[in-house]
Formats: structure tokens, sequence, C-alpha cells
């Protein structure tokens, strides 16, 4: 090579530099290796429902596998945590959510990170509202759970995905929105589990997090999702109506769903990640899933709106955090 072809490059090089670049000879395309995604619940939740189904929508546009690693407890804090003990290469993702970056947070005296200092918010993926869900036997309307709960105080107990979820204080919030009921919570390791024994017979109700097997027993009658959280009836299910339509004002909880890294993750892995989620929205296929879900698409997302979002809510749940008087150990 000539002397004039190595300042050529050189020129070329620092030119790259200039606009925030590298020579692509520099760097290996991302991804070149599976990426591993954290779901910090129990298999069979709406979280891991929808996780899952972004894994298998985005990896062919990858070009790479998305690993799937359910690590439940502590209300999404355990697996969420776990993440900030990879490197902040782009291979581990997590799937995260309003009560792991949000709820907890707040309600907790020492969270173990910060949302948005510890973690990079890559991209929203959906909503989901939370519902109050009992067995047939116990109630068929909101009406008739909130009567009976009245005049049998204590009797009743409510399940969820586990103390310090957004479906626990979603519990709370109607307890104190439908007169201060006195229902005491009972805490498990996922939505999946609470569902269960619902089923069962164990417990009368729940508060749970929307998803696709919630609504396939409620269609098959093995339980009644007898109000949905959200400010307008979901399409999924438009038989089922919203908690305010249904008697309890200003009961509005959705959680939404984010993609995160840990944050000094790479630009060129945040930009391939938010690219290949919105080529998944597109298709029809990844719609239709998160639709049967119960959830809806978030249309269009970048990381500085999703920053900007979880910092909206936290500022939002703050106060009604503090007025349901929901803490955290």
């Amino acid at each position: 090579m000539k002397k004039r072809d190595f300042v050529g490059l050189g020129i070329a090089t620092a030119a790259l530099q200039a606009l925030g670049m590298r020579p692509a000879q520099s760097q290996g395309k991302y991804p070149n290796k599976p990426i591993r995604l954290v779901i910090p619940f129990a298999p069979g939740g709406e979280t891991d429902t929808i996780g899952r189904k972004w894994g298998n929508a985005v990896g062919p546009y990858l070009g790479e596998s998305i690993v799937v690693e359910n690590r439940p407890g502590a209300g999404g804090m355990n697996g969420s945590a776990s993440v900030l003990r990879d490197p902040a290469d782009g291979y581990t993702i997590l799937c995260g959510q309003t009560t792991t970056h949000v709820i907890n947070p707040i309600a907790m005296t020492k969270p173990p990170y910060d949302p948005l200092k510890d973690f990079f918010p890559i991209c929203m993926i959906s909503t989901s509202p939370a519902v109050i869900v009992a067995n047939p036997k116990v109630a068929n309307t909101l009406a008739e759970l909130v009567a009976y709960a009245k005049a049998n105080p204590g009797k009743l107990s409510y399940g969820t995905a586990g103390a310090g979820t957004i479906s626990n204080l979603s519990g709370e919030l109607f307890k104190l929105k439908a007169g201060g009921l006195d229902i005491p919570h009972i805490a498990y390791k996922g939505g999946a589990p609470a569902l269960a024994d619902l089923m069962g017979g164990h417990i009368p109700m729940a508060s749970l997090l929307l998803s696709s097997p919630l609504i396939g027993q409620h269609r098959s009658g093995k339980c009644r999702i007898l109000a949905v959280t959200s400010s307008k009836r979901i399409a999924a299910m438009p038989d089922v109506p919203t908690a305010m339509e249904a008697g309890i004002p200003d009961m509005l909880v959705m959680v939404v769903n984010v993609l995160f890294g840990r944050a000094g993750i790479p630009r060129e892995a945040i930009d391939t990640l938010v690219q290949v989620t919105q080529k998944a929205k597109a298709t029809e296929q990844f719609r239709k899933d998160i639709g049967s879900a119960g959830a809806e698409l978030v249309e269009e997302s970048s990381p500085e709106k999703a920053r900007e979002f979880i910092r909206s809510e936290i500022e939002r749940w703050r106060p009604v955090i503090k007025q349901v008087g929901f803490k955290v150990e």
C-alpha cells in the first residue's frame, strides 16, 4: 500500500470517529452469538408471555437465538439485579416492567438498584392491565364480590404474583377504592401458581396481570375475570367491564413491559434491538400474539421515550403508593 493510501485510510478513520462511528473492520457485528433474555418472573405469567413472544419474533431478524431465562423472586427484583452482574455488552437483556422499575424502587426502603442509573431502557414493548379474578363459586360480578367482602370482613383472601408486584399494589388499591375492604393478601411466586390455586379452590380471588393463560381459563369457565383495570375494555375480552365501569372509581392500573440493558450497553446493540423490535411490531403475527394475550403494543418506542415514560410513571405512582401505604421489605 502506498503512503498516500495510509494517509487516506487515516483521514477516513478520523472522519468516522468524528461522527461517533467506528470502521466496520474494527468490531464484530452485533449480535454474533445468542442473546440471553432474563425474565424476572415465573413462567406462564404476563411478562413471561410477552418476553417469549418478543424473543420468537425478533430472533429471525437478529440471525441469532434469544435464550429465555426465568429468574423469579422478590417481586422481580432478584432477576433484575442479576443482569447487573453480567457485562454491559448487549448479550444479557432484561424484560422488565412497571413492578421492577417503578413500583418496587419507590416502595422499598433499600432497593438493590436505581432503575434509571443502573439500567438503560431500550424500548417499550406493550402494556397490559391488571384484573380482579375470582373462582366462579365465589362471585360472577365485581359487585357481588364487593358486597360479599363488605358483609364478611376478613373471610376472603386474594392471591398475587408476589409481594411488591404491581398485581399486589393493584389488589391493595382495589381494597381501598372499594371502600376499605378487609381482604388479606397471599403472595405467590408468580401469577401462574396463584391462578392454579384459584382454580383449585384454595383461594377465592386474585389480583393478577392479564395474560394468555388467564384469558384461556376465563373462557373455559374455570375462573371468572370480573374486571380489567384499563381505561377501556380489552379487545380480547369485550364482555368484561373495566373496574371503573363496575363501580370502582379511579381504578386504573397498567403495566408496561420494557427491554433493558445494563448501563453502558453499546449503542450498536441498542440501535439493533430497537430496529428489530419495530420490525416485529409491524408483522401481523406479532400483533396477533400480543393482542391474544390481552396486551396492546406500544407502537413506536425509543430509548428516550422509554426513559421518559419510566420517569413519569415513578412520579405518578409515588403519591398513590403513599396513599395506599404500600411498602415492600
